[in-house]
């Protein structure tokens, strides 16, 4: 054992929105630290940040092998999600309950705004002169933390909506009309981007893209979409939840005023379909001639229905795995504190690798969608796009016509 190494027990954690492979990552840790002489027991806390506080803790360690398994391969959080901010004086209780608890470890698999509470209590163990490591674990569907290629959660989500539109685009073929799907993603349009892996054949759908990288014109979106459905007779299109004018406001939360926030202070984007049934209605009205039968118009949202499909991609379980594991491992290794990111190395094939960073390089930050992945017309991604994202999400299934 590294002579740095102190003796003491590991908490981990899970939080905001679940992934089909936030499991994953729980279990990396665990088989990490099995056998680790410094561990004295391996705790799962019960709802994040909140299970802390009140001291709801399962033991990991004492679980099988092939119960870890079965975990693993089972998405949503296994320990319970929250959506509580921890601010400081929330971080001090649970900085308390580690210490009367002799808490050493700390692995958070979390997202960016979640990782912040990592951060604070890092620095609360710092200013106490208390030794705590804390390990912030990268997990989120909507592919947003800086510094990371891409996200555990990603991949699995991002192929969830590739396979939804391949299904929606047969569906839009079958009976021609103007169908408007709604992904998820506040201010990143990653999620969103990936409905471009449907298209298989020539004008397979979606036949525009709109992610909140790009401001949204209302005008110019009913212009598009116009323009297609005389060409195609027909038209897919894929709208990010997160859309906004020039002005930087959201349409979504200017549709839904009254919506509920969460305790980040962000509008529930993904519970309600009010941007859909909005843009469906702006279509409808502004195509429609006058004196003339309106065209076929339809809206979905595919809401949380993203995050936890059981169809997750192997690239995604192996890496999310893999994140768990690192963390650990470089904390056995006598590192004290830091962030999980996975770093591509190559893509025929395709090779990742894990690297750590700083919390304060990751915590609360937001990475947005490269220029190189939207095209200049502002309503479509890009080759360079497709070639992130196809090795990530899998093999897709063929389609057939006569």
């Amino acid at each position: 054992m590294p002579f740095d190494l102190i003796t003491g027990a590991a908490v981990i954690g899970q939080s905001g929105g679940p992934t089909a492979v936030i499991n994953q990552s729980l279990v990396g840790v665990v088989e990490a630290l099995r056998g680790a002489g410094a561990i004295t027991s391996v705790l799962g806390a019960r709802n994040g940040v909140r299970g802390m506080v009140e001291g709801r803790f399962v033991d990991l360690a004492s679980l099988s092998v092939d119960h870890l398994e079965r975990i693993a391969a089972t998405p949503s959080a296994a320990l319970g999600s929250s959506r509580d901010k921890p601010d400081h004086a929330y971080c001090e209780r649970i900085f308390e309950v580690f210490e009367r608890n002799n808490v050493r470890y700390f692995f958070y698999i979390v997202g960016n705004d979640s990782s912040d509470t990592c951060r604070i209590i890092n620095d609360l163990s710092d200013a106490s002169g208390y030794e705590l490591r804390c390990f912030h674990i990268p997990k989120t569907i909507d592919n947003d933390l800086v510094c990371n290629d891409h996200t555990p959660g990603y991949p699995s989500a991002a192929r969830f909506v590739a396979k939804a539109f391949m299904g929606d685009n047969l569906d839009n073929a079958s009976l021609p009309g103007v169908k408007i799907d709604i992904v998820m993603g506040r201010h990143a349009g990653f999620l969103t981007a990936a409905a471009a892996l449907a298209r298989q054949r020539e004008g397979d759908g979606p036949h525009l893209i709109y992610c909140p990288e790009r401001p949204f014109e209302p005008e110019r979106f009913v212009a598009d979409i116009d323009r297609v459905f005389t060409e195609h007779g027909r038209c897919l299109v894929a709208v990010s939840e997160g859309i906004a004018n020039a002005e930087g406001e959201s349409i979504a939360a200017m549709m839904a005023s009254s919506a509920e926030k969460d305790a980040h202070g962000n509008v529930q984007l993904s519970g309600s379909g009010a941007l859909g049934d909005f843009l469906a209605n702006l279509v409808k009205i502004e195509l429609t001639p006058a004196g003339g039968k309106p065209p076929r118009v339809r809206a979905d949202t595919f809401g949380y229905l993203q995050r936890c499909f059981p169809d997750a991609s192997d690239v995604d379980q192996a890496e999310a795995r893999a994140a768990g594991a690192k963390a650990a491992e470089v904390a056995m290794s006598g590192d004290k504190d830091g962030s999980i990111a996975i770093e591509r190395v190559s893509n025929e094939p395709y090779q990742s690798r894990m690297k750590l960073l700083k919390l304060t390089d990751v915590a609360a930050k937001t990475k947005h969608m490269p220029d190189e992945f939207i095209s200049d017309s502002g309503c479509d991604v890009t080759a360079a796009f497709l070639e992130y994202a196809k090795p990530l999400v899998g093999e897709l299934p063929g389609m057939g016509g006569v």
